[in-house]
This record gives C-alpha cells, sequence and structure tokens, in this order.
C-alpha cells in the first residue's frame, strides 16, 4: 500500500516523513461508515479522535440579558452547524417561531444545507459563500444587505471579520452570544505523537498552545477546515500543509484524498 510522504527541509538536509498516524481534534464518528475510516484502510493509517474543544450552550435566561427581539430582525448570518443548531435551541426555548420570510447566510454550503433539520429549505431565502470563505460570504451579503437588519450568533469569544465588515458598511445587525466554547483536556492524547494533525476550529488550535505554549511542528503535517481555523494556524507561526474547502475539494477528506495521492510513495 502507497503510503503518504512528506519531505521536510532542514537548510539543505532533506527528510523524508512518512504519514502513518493522524490526530482529528473532532470527537469520534457515531457509525463506522464515516469517510475517515474509508480513508484510513485505503492509506493505511491509525486515526485518533480527541475533541479539543466542547460548546456549551447559553440558556434563555442569559439569552435574554442581551435584550436583542430575534422578530425586529429579518436576516441571519451562520457560520458554523453550531450556530444553527443553538439559534434554533435558543428560539424553542422562548418559545418563538422564526418568520417564513427569515433570511439565511452561511458560511459553506454545507452549513445551508444544514438548516433543512430545522427550516422547509426550498420555500425559504438561503444564501452561501460560493467558495466557502468569509470573503465569499461578505460579498453575497453585500449583495442583499438593503433593507436588512441582521443577526450575527456567535461564541462568547468569537472576533471575527463579518461584523467589522457589517459596521464597515453600515449595516444594521446585532451581535448575539449563543454559546460557549470551553477547552477539553488534550494530556492524555498528547502524550502520543502525531504525523498528521487536523484542526477545525481556530479554539482546538487555542486549546493545542494552551496545553503547551512552545509547541513546535517541526515534521508534523497541519491540516485546516475552514477559513478562520486556516488563519488562526497561520497567525500562530506555523506550516498549514493540507487545507480545506478548497477547488476540487470541497470537505475535509476530498482534502486529504488529494493531498495523499501527491505525496505517496
Amino acid at each position: 500500500m502507497a503510503k503518504a510522504v512528506r519531505t521536510i527541509s532542514k537548510g539543505s538536509e532533506k527528510k523524508e516523513h512518512r504519514i502513518n498516524t493522524i490526530l482529528i481534534t473532532q470527537p469520534r464518528p457515531e457509525t463506522e461508515k464515516s469517510p475517515y475510516f474509508d480513508l484510513a484502510k485505503k492509506f493505511d493509517l491509525k486515526i485518533e479522535f480527541h475533541p479539543f474543544i466542547r460548546v456549551e450552550g447559553l440558556i434563555g435566561k442569559d439569552f435574554r440579558k442581551q435584550r436583542v427581539d430575534i422578530g425586529e430582525h429579518t436576516a441571519i448570518i451562520f457560520t458554523s452547524r453550531n450556530a444553527v443548531d443553538h439559534f434554533f435551541r435558543i428560539c424553542d426555548e422562548l418559545k418563538f417561531k422564526v418568520s417564513q420570510d427569515m433570511k439565511y447566510f452561511c458560511i459553506t454550503e454545507a452549513v445551508a444545507l444544514y438548516l433543512q433539520k430545522f427550516i422547509l429549505y426550498r420555500k425559504r431565502k438561503v444564501f452561501y459563500s460560493a467558495d466557502g470563505s468569509t470573503d465569499g460570504l461578505l460579498e453575497v451579503i453585500g449583495k442583499h444587505k438593503v433593507n436588512e437588519k441582521f443577526i450575527l450568533p456567535t461564541s462568547d469569544s468569537t472576533k471575527n471579520d463579518i461584523a467589522q465588515y457589517l459596521i464597515k458598511n453600515k449595516i444594521e445587525f446585532s451581535e448575539v452570544t449563543l454559546y460557549r466554547t470551553v477547552s477539553n483536556d488534550i494530556s492524555p492524547v498528547m502524550k502520543d505523537v502525531f504525523d498528521m494533525i487536523l484542526f477545525f476550529s481556530p479554539y482546538s488550535v487555542q486549546t493545542l498552545f494552551d496545553h503547551d505554549p512552545k509547541f513546535k511542528q517541526n515534521g508534523t503535517v497541519i491540516g485546516a477546515f475552514g477559513p478562520t481555523t486556516s488563519k488562526a494556524i497561520e497567525e500562530a507561526g506555523l506550516r498549514l500543509d493540507v487545507k480545506a474547502p478548497a477547488p476540487n475539494a470541497p470537505s475535509m477528506v476530498s482534502a486529504l484524498e488529494k493531498f495523499f495521492a501527491e505525496n505517496k510513495k
């Protein structure tokens, strides 16, 4: 079986680093039908799952303290499935029925399609970034901003480019906290050494450095899903080797397939 090999350069010396083990910073899939397991079989990999973070939703009482009336808004921006889950959870808890005229702006098509759990998708106005990037989402918002009042759900610590864009363009919006992102204890899993680590949230990157402020990447291959995660990795001074979504690689699994195909030996 061909294995993926990463060539790491150090000065004039080049060292081939064979990829055998992958750490995925998310919970283990509930079924064995996950494409990650197919990937593991195809490339003879050992995959470990360990969520670096967990999300704790705010209760309705804490949401009310923000004094945001959902009914006064005409559109909502979703940058993750967590935001979708917790928005509709809060609405249920408050016994608030979301208007059929509400417009939905999503960071990716996957997040947009996830709305099907909560709304009659084909009968609602749903928009999403064509390339899964924040810039793509802002472009879509810019085309439909007239006479809209947006809700921007966030976690308790999110600071992103979307709010800055809305302020700069004098677009009316309310930023609301729906959930808190909390770091998990990663010391048990980080006792092992992995050839590749995959991140899906900026907070997971932060958790890594909270655990080990002196973390050195060395030959570890690092992958990221989503533009904010990629940005967090690069700002941390790490080398980003696998990036998704990307052209011809809308998912992390497809990005890995492409990476292994280009680096196999």
